[in-house]
């Protein structure tokens, strides 16, 4: 059994070495999205402020540009704002509107309200202004959208199941009964497996390369597994949410709510209006559950269903950096429909949103940040490491097929 798990073991790093390669570069540098991107185009992520001077509310700002960009919806309109930082739009075509938009994100100055930049989000023919969403594309779905998104679902899938094969696989096996020394209680199975978790530098190149796959993948095993699976969850949602939700309960926020047979582009309450009855259901609901508002994130309208989200971030949240506490309500009588919990509504949901926040650094700030990136290293190492093991291996076993035919 333990050489048929070795084979399969083998098989699936061959076979998923590049896409993991890939994901470990990229997700170097999307740990540090926001504080890279600043850094490369202050013109239009940064703004001068001066003292006491007034902005404009985003609602304000998506209003006067609706005439600027009378093709698209803006549908999603981010509440929060930091001091010295520009806001983002991301747009939706309209109903009808067959030929799509030239750009999809503008950049807006909070202070005057002047558009500093646009983009096709992600396109990379558009230059360096789109080098980090390129990057995020290749990361989450190889720039492939829906396709992408698939196959790197399956890979991740695939990873998870190995990420239990590689930890068999470094279990000592099983001592002879002849071989009485390894009984004693002074070489137990803890103390054998321990030897898995070192690196033995002195034992030849071939030995510290080995070691340092298995040691590695060991020392890195909980967070390899974190990535993994919340890539299932990221990706492959169909297989994800029936296997957590066969194990933990999970709140239905919205999903049976149908779709309308024409979607509702001009709703009886309009995004002010929207925006306050928000607050009010927002405020109600964290009286009933116990929780404090921090501060507010967004408000997403779906023309398709004609309901309102709103979201902040409260204590619920796993950090002050993800933003999912959320209400939904009708878009023309403000009926409450959905709340959503990230924490303490429902177990799934609970570990759903730490795997989450995990793998997008999302916790604990700069020092995760740190982490999440150093860990990209550490699964090209461990690719790196794991196709040198096979390529030693494969040349010793064409040596010895050789010599075998020398003998001949």
């Amino acid at each position: 059994m333990r050489q048929i798990f070795a084979i399969i073991h083998r098989y699936i790093g061959l076979t998923l070495a590049l896409f993991l390669m890939l994901a470990g570069v990229t997700g170097v540098f999307i740990a540090f999205y926001d504080e890279l991107e600043k850094c490369m185009h202050p013109e239009f992520r940064l703004v001068d402020s001066q003292p006491g001077q007034p902005r404009l509310s985003p609602v304000q700002l998506a209003e006067t540009l609706k005439e600027k960009y009378p093709d698209a919806m803006f549908n999603r309109i981010n509440l929060h704002q930091e001091a010295g930082e520009s806001v983002s739009f991301y747009l939706q075509p309209r109903p009808g509107n067959t030929s799509g938009l030239v750009n999809d994100e503008i950049f807006v100055n909070p202070y005057t309200g002047r558009v500093l930049a646009e983009r096709k989000w992600g396109d990379i023919s558009q230059g360096s202004i789109n080098l980090l969403p390129f990057l995020y594309r290749l990361h989450f779905s190889l720039a492939l959208e829906k396709t992408g998104r698939l196959i790197l679902g399956i890979v991740a899938l695939i990873w998870t199941l190995d990420c239990f094969i590689g930890a068999y696989l470094t279990f000592p096996p099983k001592h002879r009964r002849a071989s009485i020394q390894y009984q004693s209680k002074n070489n137990s199975w803890i103390k054998r497996w321990w030897r898995a978790w070192k690196v033995r530098w002195q034992g030849g190149s071939a030995k510290v390369n080995f070691d340092l796959h298995r040691a590695g993948g060991l020392w890195l095993w909980a967070m390899l597994f974190i990535f993994a699976w919340s890539s299932v969850a990221f990706n492959l949602r169909d297989v994800y949410y029936p296997v957590m939700g066969a194990v933990f309960s999970k709140q239905n926020f919205g999903e049976k709510i149908p779709r309308l047979s024409k979607p509702l582009t001009n709703p009886a309450l309009n995004a002010h209006a929207a925006l306050d009855t928000g607050r009010i259901l927002m405020q109600q609901i964290s009286f009933e559950h116990h929780f404090a508002i921090h501060h507010e994130a967004k408000i997403y309208y779906d023309a398709s269903k004609g309901t309102y989200t709103y979201i902040v971030n409260s204590s619920r949240d796993v950090s002050e950096q993800s933003s999912n506490t959320a209400v939904m309500f009708n878009a023309s009588s403000g009926e409450q429909l959905a709340v959503y919990l990230p924490t303490g509504g429902a177990a799934g949901d609970t570990i759903t949103q730490w795997l989450l926040a995990l793998h997008t650094a999302k916790v604990w700030g700069m020092p995760m940040q740190i982490f999440v990136s150093t860990m990209g290293f550490g699964v090209i190492g461990l690719t790196v490491t794991g196709v040198l093991i096979w390529l030693k291996k494969r040349s010793s076993r064409q040596l010895v097929r050789q010599l075998k035919q020398a003998q001949l």
